[in-house]
């Protein structure tokens, strides 16, 4: 069982069910995970973190066990104003007004929206393997369109994308992240095996879906009604050195134009940091966090 030692519960909060697991003591630091996996990506480094942290680990609405709701005509269900509000109240219905956040791929664009949101919660933030959305949307060249070809075909209309993930999904999300990463056996047997059972689900896949077409809709509009705004808070800013993110852009330039205080660098690896250079991501997140 993956990250067996945690404390599991469920929270709910104004528009889902949260799926939540907590260990540790100290300043309450937040995970979020990407997609197409569950807060059991972390369980390479949540431990450790858990020494000095008070970790809370969830999945994202419409991910793991979290709840599904529908997404709407405008899929604004799963936008990620929608996704910020509810990691704000998870925190809030654990005692954790004030917190630190670090996420990785869809869970980044979450802390993204949530620092510009509500920046009186967030202390520090850290975002793994991302540009800012609007940036990556409008800067799209073939050479991104190629590598990021999911982003075109998960926005499809239902149920396009639905029935032809949902045809084989255990192939096509070992196909995904067997692309996105560069780093052989970095994902450990139980960690995968989570990763499959949660999106075998047919509500699942529908509801990963509805999350990147709310990225290319309603997330757009809200990004450009908020251009004048910057993330305030300090923000540490970690990519893979042999990943898309890393061939695409200036990654620290891109996000000075959308946050005051930006640091850091890549690690030496692809796109899943925590589970392709756990060691190196741990000593990025601690002395950012701990500082």
């Amino acid at each position: 069982m993956v990250l067996e030692t945690f404390k599991h519960a469920r929270i709910a909060t104004e528009g889902a069910e949260i799926n939540v697991r907590t260990a540790g003591e100290g300043p309450p630091l937040l995970l979020l995970h990407g997609y197409p996996q569950t807060h059991a990506m972390w369980h390479k480094i949540a431990p450790r973190l858990a020494e000095d942290f008070s970790v809370v680990l969830t999945d994202l609405r419409g991910y793991g066990d979290s709840a599904k709701p529908p997404g709407g005509p405008e899929h604004a269900t799963y936008a990620k104003r929608a996704m910020a509000q509810d990691q704000v109240e998870v925190m809030a219905a654990l005692g954790h007004k004030r917190f630190f956040v670090a996420g990785h791929d869809r869970g980044a664009r979450v802390v993204h929206r949530m620092a510009l949101d509500h920046g009186a919660c967030v202390a520090k933030a850290a975002v793994l393997d991302i540009a800012p959305t609007l940036t990556m949307y409008e800067r799209t060249d073939m050479a991104f369109a190629a590598a990021y070809y999911h982003w075109f075909f998960l926005i499809q209309p239902a149920d396009l994308p639905e029935r032809m993930i949902g045809a084989d999904p255990d192939f096509y999300l070992e196909k995904k992240i067997g692309a996105w990463s560069k780093v052989d056996g970095c994902f450990a047997p139980e960690a995968l095996a989570e990763y499959k059972r949660c999106f075998r689900a047919p509500e699942t896949i529908h509801a990963t879906c509805e999350d990147y077409r709310a990225a290319a809709g309603i997330d757009l509009e809200h990004d450009r009604a908020d251009l004048a705004l910057k993330v305030t808070c300090p923000l540490l800013v970690l990519w893979g050195a042999r990943g898309v993110v890393e061939r695409s852009y200036d990654v620290p330039a891109v996000w000075r134009e959308r946050a005051e205080r930006v640091q850091g660098h890549a690690l030496p690896c692809g796109h899943f940091l925590p589970e392709e250079a756990p060691e190196e991501t741990l000593a990025a997140l601690k002395s950012f966090f701990r500082d």
